[in-house]
């Protein structure tokens, strides 16, 4: 990795480190986003920069970026792809797996992100892409068989039993 991130992620100071980088990385968005993205018809103007949730992970840092133009899970590439030549890299989260692409960002060096929305228009303010970016991050770090993720994926209702249908007893009476 190049420039100056943070190189410790472990121990009390680990969280400090992981917003550090995640300020950093969202210091060279902003720049990029004056430089080269306000102009362009996928900038969302009711939008601004901001990291969401940097933290430590698995030797590394995880969080979300949100820019006028993207919302990415973003780590940095070092500790999960020192040696990759590809463009993708894998990485198991509680709640499954996750496929990053490898870029590069001036200021911070090689990054892996995972899009999560682009363009963002259907965000109105950053309240709105906030709340979004947060309950990403909770949703990949809540393990795929723990109770709250199994009842999460119980259908709300439930299936239409046919018995019930043709007797009417799932229909709606009007009188």
């Amino acid at each position: 990795m190049t420039g100056s991130a943070p190189a410790s992620t472990s121990g009390p100071a680990g969280g400090a480190d992981a917003a550090a980088w995640g300020e950093l990385l969202a210091a060279s968005y902003r720049e990029i986003g004056e430089r080269a993205m306000r102009d362009l018809p996928i900038y969302n103007d009711a939008l601004g920069v901001e990291a969401v949730g940097f933290r430590p992970y698995d030797d590394t840092i995880v969080g979300i970026m949100v820019t006028p133009w993207f919302m990415n899970v973003v780590i940095p590439a070092g500790a999960i792809a020192p040696a990759t030549s590809g463009a993708n890299v894998r990485m198991r989260f509680p709640a499954g797996d996750i496929e990053f692409i490898l870029s590069e960002v001036a200021r911070v060096g090689r990054i892996a992100s995972c899009s999560l929305f682009s363009p963002m228009f259907q965000f109105s303010d950053m309240d709105a892409a906030r709340a979004t970016a947060e309950a990403a991050l909770a949703e990949m770090m809540l393990p795929a068989d723990s109770e709250e993720a199994v009842r999460r994926r119980e259908p709300a209702t439930s299936p239409i039993d046919r018995r019930n249908f043709l007797r009417g007893a799932l229909t709606e009476r009007r009188g």
